[in-house]
Parts: structure tokens; sequence; C-alpha cells
């Protein structure tokens, strides 16, 4: 079954998560150090084990095919939070920064978008025969 798969996906992420928190206070830091990237170590480690081995076969496969496919948005997102939190507390210089690149990048798109070879243009839209009603037996 597909839960066997999250099921797996969740323990080696309450284990990572727990670890990354310990680490975190041995070091003096306030903040879970890598314990998203041990959970994922773990994940690898017991889908290659023979005692997961039936939690990581099959339709349960599916489970862990699926949150690892979500995997780096989330992450994304995660630091995309975190990164914003340290520009407002970093005060005015940080926040500049990060709206300048952003400004840059906006600004550099059309340089990018004529680098490389020109493509074949896309057919014009027909929009005629959008308005036609359907005849019976055609698709």
């Amino acid at each position: 079954m597909i839960i066997y798969g999250v099921a797996l996906l969740s323990g080696c992420s309450l284990v990572g998560l727990f670890v990354g928190e310990l680490l975190g206070k041995l070091l003096g830091v306030q903040a879970n150090v890598g314990g998203v990237g041990i959970a994922m170590l773990l994940l690898v480690l017991a889908s290659g084990s023979k005692l997961c081995q039936p939690l990581v076969s099959g339709e349960s496969a599916t489970g862990i095919k699926f949150w690892s496919a979500m995997y780096i948005p989330i992450i994304v997102a995660m630091a995309a939070g975190q990164n914003v939190v340290a520009a407002v507390d970093g005060g005015m210089l940080a926040l500049l920064a990060g709206a300048l690149a952003t400004v840059l990048c906006f600004l550099l798109v059309p340089v990018l978008a004529r680098m490389g070879p020109q493509g074949v243009p896309l057919p014009p839209l027909d929009t005629a025969a959008d308005d036609k009603p359907a005849q019976p037996g055609s698709r």
C-alpha cells in the first residue's frame, strides 16, 4: 500500500529532524542543523536495507516517489522563508540587496531569451473553430 511508503518517509523525517535539532544544540546554534538532509539520507539507507524492502517495493514505492518529487520545492520554499526572515532582521541593506538582485534578474530575462537559436513559432490560434458547436461523432 502507498501509505507504507509515506509512513517510512515520515519516520525518517521525524528522526532526521530530531537529530538535526540535537546537532544544533550540541553546536550551540539555535536552529535545526541538517535535519532534512539527514532524513533523506536515512530514507536512502532504509530503502536499500533488506529490513525495509517490503515497505519500498510495489505500490508502497508510489508514496516515496511522490514525496521525493515534492522534496525540492518544499526545501526551496523553506530556504526562501528563512532568507526573508534573515533579510528583515538584517536591516535595510539586506532588503535593498535582495530587491536589487530581483530587479536585475527581471531585466536579464529578455537578454537571456534572445540568446540561443530561434525556435519554430507556434501556429496561430484558430478561434473560429473553438466557437463552432461540436458535431455528433467528432472529437
